[in-house]
């Protein structure tokens, strides 16, 4: 499948769209690449492949959401209607000694490539797993918006997420919603932002903080949605944050 890179719109008026980069129909063909639908696909691969791939879907899709925002087409943070109800998808498959995986927008395919079968054989490798856990999508949410200083909605957030995991409705002394919710408290006594302490700060230890984990479901998502809303004025998600990670892994959870 061809992919091209995106195209600056003349005269700022009209939006990078799906079929303007990809080979796809219907609505997505019409659809404009939002931000928030990069950062999505960004979580989904930092999830399911361990990385994002340099040069692939998500640095497309960031490249024409980038002139969207710049030329007034689309408002940073929007997602599309079909990510929004469809969401993304991402599946791999070994066949005849090559992993193939594929990538998906509102069900239909922008992209693939084929690598060397990986030995799945061994506990904890990348492809060793039935599905997402609450331990891997708090590291996504670390990659996608690790820069981000901690806020109590994100601690808010990493507690229910703890909570879920554990089924333990205390918070944990020294584990990681102990941790979040003292960065965040810290972060408000700190004026300038490069002394805050960030998502990543406590988020890249998640493995080691959190005393049980857990395949996220969308009940899980649902509840750590509600707990980072709950405490924030905007009463949104941070793009590419904690909630919006959980959401990812639990779509593509309940696809496996």
């Amino acid at each position: 499948m061809s992919q091209e890179q995106p195209r600056r719109p003349q005269g700022g008026a009209d939006p990078i769209k799906y079929g303007d980069v990809f080979d796809v129909s219907g609505k997505l063909q019409a659809e404009p690449i939002m931000p928030q639908d990069t950062a999505t696909m960004q979580a989904a691969e930092n999830m399911v492949l361990g990385q994002t791939r340099k040069g692939g879907i998500t640095a497309v899709m960031q490249s024409a959401a980038e002139v969207n925002v710049q030329t007034g087409a689309v408002k940073p943070g929007q997602v599309s209607h079909v990510v929004r109800d469809q969401g993304m998808t991402i599946s791999q498959a070994n066949i005849g000694g090559r992993r193939v995986v594929s990538e998906a927008v509102g069900g239909q395919v922008v992209g693939g490539y084929v690598q060397p079968a990986v030995d799945t054989g061994k506990p904890g490798g990348a492809l060793n797993r039935d599905a997402i856990t609450i331990g891997e999508a708090l590291e996504a949410s670390a990659l996608s918006a690790g820069d981000k200083p901690m806020e109590h909605s994100d601690a808010a957030a990493i507690q229910a997420a703890e909570v879920r995991a554990t089924g333990n409705n205390e918070t944990v002394p020294g584990g990681i919603a102990s941790l979040a919710q003292a960065a965040g408290t810290r972060n408000t006594r700190t004026a300038a932002d490069e002394d805050k302490t960030k998502l990543a700060d406590v988020l890249m230890v998640v493995r080691t903080f959190l005393p049980g984990d857990k395949a996220v479901t969308r009940e899980d998502a649902d509840r750590m949605i509600v707990a980072e809303m709950r405490n924030k004025i905007e009463v949104t998600t941070t793009s590419g944050g904690v909630a919006e990670s959980m959401a990812v892994a639990a779509r593509l959870n309940q696809h496996k």
